[in-house]
């Protein structure tokens, strides 16, 4: 897969050199190019926002610098363009499962108070929003769904199986983990995950998810078939 990340502020994504993404970038099973939107600039300081017309606080990115930035990265608009934005749909599993299965996309990011609409108009496929909240740029928003998206090319994570058992990968929170040792400050592992039986091990594994979706998020249980044990 290869992800063209535009925007402002390039030194931010120094941290996808780390951890499993920087193995993965390194082994070239995920690209990541990063495009400074400023050198697209037609200002001789390579400015890239203004006033907003009509007035108001802040300042917006204007329109050339990142229309250029966009065609002439995606000339045959060959990658999905999302922009990171409040005002999109919000990023879930599924969306993360569709975007995964894509071999180009690219994210668009705002900062100040936005982008001018025209370029939503113009050039952007999808909006994206990581959660009802608002950020100093996109850039944060862009590092969550790389992160979440690469963890579902193959070679990534080196086993399917983590991908697979995970929170919201069967619409429920993931159940609890425990490793060595058996007690710790007097907390003992349940006595079912020694046992050896993998049918109660599952059985238990199923019914702590359930407890703790009701318990955390009732709102994911919004299917019969999760209520069975």
């Amino acid at each position: 897969m290869i992800i063209s990340v535009l925007t402002l502020f390039p030194e931010i994504y120094s941290a996808l050199n780390t951890s499993v993404l920087g193995r993965a970038l390194s082994e070239s099973s995920l690209a990541v190019n990063v495009v400074n939107i400023r050198d697209y600039s037609k200002d001789k300081h390579q400015r890239c926002d203004d006033t907003p017309f009509g007035g108001g606080a802040g300042m917006v990115m204007t329109p050339q610098p990142l229309h250029d930035a966009i065609t002439a990265n995606d000339v045959d608009h060959c990658y999905h363009r999302i922009y990171l934005s409040p005002k999109g749909h919000k990023l879930d599993q599924k969306t993360v499962l569709k975007l995964s299965k894509l071999s180009h996309i690219m994210l668009v990011n705002g900062s100040y108070e936005g982008i001018d609409e025209r370029i939503i108009d113009l050039d952007i496929d999808e909006e994206l929003s990581i959660g009802d909240f608002v950020l100093t740029s996109g850039d944060f928003a862009s590092l969550v769904v790389i992160n979440a998206i690469a963890r579902y090319i193959p070679g990534v994570l080196g086993s399917e199986i983590s991908t697979e058992e995970e929170s919201f990968s069967e619409g429920l929170l993931e159940y609890p983990h425990y490793t060595r040792p058996r007690v710790f400050m007097d907390l003992p592992v349940p006595d079912v995950l020694l046992s050896g039986d993998h049918k109660k091990i599952y059985e238990w594994r199923k019914s702590e998810s359930l407890k703790l979706t009701l318990a955390r998020r009732p709102d994911l249980l919004n299917s019969t078939d999760k209520l069975e044990v």
